[in-house]
């Protein structure tokens, strides 16, 4: 699951204050849109590399997952401050590493049942998703949005908990059933699509309008899990690798 946190410690925020950005999640947008293409370019280069030297890909792929983590905390840190000058460009290199770091995923999916249709169906679930939360999320009462954001919250922190497990499980050689693998996908899919909608509520009251890139991205790691998951729950529900 690509990194979290910064969506939590906005939650956290909008917790202790009205809203202070009316601007921001139409300042970001933009911004969301151009990480998740630099996302499908990162994806891309590396389909490139298995295909063209396989050994290659996994020593990239450790260094782009560790430069990935310690990029994300300067990335916040540097946006918070709204220092964008800054922020985006390592924003950019964030959204490739991303990429980079999601083709072993993408990779089983072309070589599963559910196949390049698969990838799509998840892209146009995060579609739909996006529409469905932006309606509903802006209309949020503060009492409906306060609640739904300590059930997103809960349900993301018991998510991670059980990811953890199950990698702790997989290191020792004890392999997830189908059927909680399905569990898991599905849950993942129904904790980040409410973490859309109240992405819509919670950011204009955790970030400055000029904050954007603070929101932009705790919206691009909601759509990048979200679609995650969703891919996970298809190659699983279409029976699996086809090798």
């Amino acid at each position: 699951m690509a990194n979290s946190s910064n969506f939590v410690d906005a939650m956290r925020k909008a917790g202790k204050q009205d809203l202070v950005g009316p601007n921001v999640v139409a300042n970001a947008l933009p911004y969301v849109g151009g990480g998740l293409i630099l996302t499908a370019i990162g994806t891309y280069g590396g389909l490139g590399v298995i295909s063209s030297n396989p050994g290659l890909f996994m020593p990239t792929f450790w260094v782009a997952l560790v430069a990935e983590i310690a990029l994300f905390f300067v990335v916040r840190g540097v946006a918070e401050k709204a220092n964008n000058a800054i922020a985006l460009p390592l924003l950019t290199v964030y959204s490739l590493l991303s990429g980079y770091t999601l083709t072993g995923l993408i990779f089983l999916a072309l070589h599963s049942a559910a196949g390049l249709n698969g990838i799509f169906m998840a892209a146009l679930g995060c579609g739909v998703t996006f529409i469905a939360a932006r309606s509903i999320g802006s209309n949020l009462s503060d009492t409906d949005g306060m609640a739904l954001m300590r059930t997103v919250r809960i349900g993301m922190i018991a998510l991670i908990v059980v990811l953890v497990a199950q990698l702790g499980l997989s290191l020792f050689g004890f392999g997830t059933p189908t059927f909680l693998e399905v569990a898991i996908s599905a849950a993942g899919v129904f904790i980040f699509a409410g973490a859309a909608v109240v992405d819509f509520y919670v950011l204009p009251r955790a970030y400055r309008d000029e904050q954007y890139l603070s929101a932009a991205l705790s919206m691009y790691l909601t759509y990048i899990n979200l679609f995650i998951f969703l891919l996970r729950l298809i190659i699983i529900l279409s029976g699996g690798s086809r090798d």
